[in-house]
């Protein structure tokens, strides 16, 4: 089963719907931040109109 690339504006609402942050931008990448009981968990983010799922799998 083949996963549709997702926006950016769907990750960045998916990644505050779960508690994730803005703190920076550098050129097209966005750096989101979650502050939890075990750390810091760090997302970033190309500001591109389509967004490869298996990327963000990779991130997590």
């Amino acid at each position: 089963m083949s996963l549709k690339p997702l926006s950016y504006r769907e990750v960045k609402r998916k990644l505050e719907r779960f508690g994730f942050r803005k703190v920076s931008q550098k050129g097209s990448h966005v750096k989101f931040i979650k502050l939890t009981e075990f750390g810091t968990l760090t997302a970033i983010v190309p500001e591109h109109k389509e967004i490869a799922i298996v990327g963000l799998y990779e991130a997590f």
